[in-house]
C-alpha cells in the first residue's frame, strides 16, 4: 500500500533549509576569519541561522518519531523537509524564539509539529515524541560545547568562540525550559501519557498558557537568578565560562556599543 510518506518528495530537504545552512555556513567562515568588516554583524547571522537550523531539526526530530511510531500523515504535512515554513505553529517554532533570542539572550522552545496521537499506540512512543524534539537540543548543546570541554580551542579566534559559547547558552536554555513538566513543553508531554484521565482533563486547559506562565516567571528576579546560575552551573561543567557566553551575546548585540572588556585584535 502507497502512502504519503513513502514518496520521496516528502522526505526531500528544503531549499529554504539548505538556504539557512549555507548562511550559517559563510557566516561561521567570516566570524572565523575575520571577513567581515563588522564582525558582530557576522556574529549575529551566523548564531541566528544556526539557531534556526536546531529549531528545524527539533521540529524534524518529534515529525521524524511520530512517523515511525505509527503518524504516517507527517510527509505529506512537510515536516520531513525541514522546511521551517511547513510547521503548524510557524509563528511559535521560528518567529518566536528568534526574537526571544535578539531580545533576551534566552533558547524559547519552539511549537511542536501538529501529530495524530490517535495513530500512535503505546504510552512510551507518546513520551518519545515528545522528549525527541529537546533531546535534539540537548545534541546540539554537545556539538557547540565539545571543542570546550575537549580542550579544543587552541588557535581558534575568540570572536568565534564566543559566538560558540552564546550559541550554547541558546540550546541548553531550550533543553531545559522544554524539559520543564509543564502543559504546553515537551516536558509534560513526556509524562502525559501516564496521567489519569481526569488529571489531563483538569489540566488541557491550562496547556495554551504554559509557555507564557514560565516566562512570565522569569521576569521574577529571584526565579530569574536561579534559572541562570542552574544554566550557567551546566555551562561551567562543560567548560565555558560566564565571560565566554557574556560576550558572545556582547557581540551578537551587534547594533548597541560593544564593551571593550570584550574587543577582540585582529
Amino acid at each position: 500500500m502507497t502512502t504519503a510518506t513513502s514518496r520521496r518528495s516528502d522526505r526531500r530537504i528544503s531549499p529554504v533549509f539548505i538556504g539557512i545552512l549555507a548562511v550559517t555556513a559563510v557566516t561561521g567562515w567570516a566570524t572565523w576569519t575575520g571577513f567581515a568588516e563588522k564582525p558582530g554583524v557576522a556574529v549575529f547571522l551566523f548564531v541566528t541561522a544556526a539557531w534556526i537550523v536546531s529549531l528545524c531539526l527539533h521540529e524534524y526530530a518529534h515529525a521524524r518519531t511520530a512517523l515511525h511510531s505509527g503518524d504516517i500523515t507527517v510527509g505529506s504535512k512537510g515536516y520531513l523537509s525541514l522546511n521551517p515554513l511547513a510547521y503548524t505553529h510557524a509563528l511559535l517554532s521560528i518567529v518566536l524564539p528568534v526574537i526571544f533570542v535578539i531580545m533576551g539572550g534566552i533558547g524559547l522552545p519552539g511549537g511542536a509539529v501538529f501529530i495524530e496521537r490517535g495513530r500512535i499506540r503505546g504510552r512510551w512512543r507518546h513520551s518519545l515524541i515528545s522528549a525527541a524534539g529537546p533531546l535534539t537540543n540537548v545534541l546540539f548543546a554537545v556539538v557547540c560545547t565539545a571543542p570546550f570541554w575537549l580542550d579544543a580551542l587552541d588557535g581558534v579566534p575568540a570572536d568565534f568562540r564566543f559566538a560558540l559559547a552564546f550559541l550554547a547558552l541558546l540550546q541548553v536554555t531550550a533543553a531545559l525550559l522544554n524539559f520543564l513538566p509543564v502543559p504546553g513543553l515537551d516536558g509534560y508531554g513526556v509524562i502525559e501519557p501516564w496521567l489519569s484521565y481526569n488529571v489531563k482533563r483538569q489540566v488541557e486547559p491550562f496547556a495554551p498558557f504554559g509557555l507564557l506562565f514560565v516566562f512570565a516567571l522569569l521576569f521574577v528576579p529571584q526565579i530569574n537568578s536561579a534559572f541562570f546560575d542552574v544554566i550557567d552551573s551546566v555551562l561551567s561543567s562543560l567548560g565555558i565560562s560566564d565571560f565566554e557566553t557574556y560576550c558572545g551575546q556582547d557581540l551578537y548585540r551587534f547594533w548597541q556599543s560593544s564593551n571593550e572588556f570584550c574587543s577582540v585584535s585582529p
